[in-house]
């Protein structure tokens, strides 16, 4: 009897989505006589509008060290997955052209939005298991998610470069890094950058802190400072502000940055100081995964075929202390996991120096 399973790639890449379905789809190659695997193209769009390939071994071939998805990917809202449009009705359609296609299996590679909506495919009583996709490593119930390490190495590589044009002219930069909730990306890339500030969405600055920080470097002889700012850092005055109110401001900057909005505080604050701004944008999707990401992403796969092959669906294979696991979908659904602000990260950052402008 044939086990097939469907796959899909759905909201932002990252550089392991391709090492994840190599690591599922070897392992069911390798362990269940006749499988058929059906790759839907363009996330939950293809699902939805039976827009796929059957997908032979030779797919999965070549393909651990390639970044972006052979299936390609798009965003699909969550909150827009049960509003019918122009007579269509999304969850219907998924539901029929998966027992159309007479699977036994849908995996979800995706990050917290995608996981929403599979645990929603589950609830409405299809076979599903999720892989913890997003390079923001804010999915709730994992240690890691795959695309993290690789999108830091990105971020580092960018700081380490500013960093040297920086010291040569003697200026401030402030460096946009991805993180729009949560500033994993950016604490890890500061910190591996050597980076003294590090501004990140979860502990709201103080510009006065962060001008205090600059002036102490320039008095021990350090005439430039890399700012490293998630794009979703916020100052203590914003914070107070109410959710519509803020949002309200962030659209008045007509797609501005952050790093924006801080420089010109800083000009004002230190007018003679030479301060630049850099963003480095969508690259931290983009190249190549690293060794690290390879390897967990290829762990990552084969858990998900474990399940599949054990029929443990409703199911989100999740990193804990180092080794694979997996919990339920339902759990993990709609949470987000957020830097600690009182963790050890941040505290032993602080111990050594790194100010993240609150203190």
């Amino acid at each position: 009897m044939t086990l097939r399973v469907g796959i899909l790639t759905s909201g932002g890449d990252c550089q392991a989505l391709n090492a994840t379905m190599r690591g599922l789809a070897k392992t069911l190659y390798n362990c269940v006589d006749d499988v058929e695997i059906i790759g839907f193209k363009n996330g939950y769009y293809g699902l939805m509008h039976e827009d796929y390939i059957k997908m032979k071994p030779r797919d999965f071939s070549g393909i651990l060290n390639v970044g972006g998805t052979i299936l390609g990917t798009s965003r699909q809202p969550f909150k827009m997955m049960r509003v019918i449009e122009d007579g269509f009705d999304k969850v219907a359609a998924m539901k029929k052209n998966y027992k159309k296609l007479n699977l036994d299996a849908l995996a979800v590679l995706g990050g917290n939005g995608s996981l929403k909506s599979a645990n929603m495919l589950a609830q409405e009583g299809l076979n599903v298991i999720g892989l913890p996709k997003t390079i923001d490593n804010d999915t709730w119930g994992t240690d890691y998610t795959f695309g993290f390490q690789s999108a830091v190495d990105v971020a580092t590589r960018y700081l380490d470069d500013i960093h040297t044009t920086a010291q040569s002219h003697s200026r401030i930069f402030v460096v946009e890094v991805m993180g729009h909730k949560v500033g994993h990306i950016t604490l890890a890339a500061g910190l591996a950058a050597g980076s003294e500030i590090i501004l990140l969405p979860e502990i709201p600055y103080n510009i006065d802190v962060v001008v205090k920080k600059i002036k102490q470097r320039e008095k021990a002889g350090k005439k430039f400072t890399i700012i490293a700012a998630a794009e979703g850092a916020i100052s203590q005055e914003d914070a107070k502000l109410s959710k519509k109110k803020y949002k309200a401001k962030v659209a008045a900057r007509n797609g501005a940055s952050v790093v924006n909005e801080i420089a010109a505080q800083l000009q004002e604050a230190l007018p003679k100081a030479e301060i630049r701004t850099a963003v480095i944008g969508h690259a931290q999707r983009g190249g190549n995964p690293d060794a690290y990401d390879r390897e967990i992403s290829t762990r990552f796969g084969i858990e998900g075929a474990r399940l599949i092959m054990n029929r443990s669906f409703g199911r989100l294979v999740v990193m804990k202390q180092g080794e694979v696991d997996s919990i339920a979908l339902e759990d993990t659904a709609g949470k987000l996991k957020y830097v600690n602000p009182a963790g050890k990260t941040v505290g032993n950052a602080r111990l050594m120096g790194v100010t993240f402008g609150d203190m």
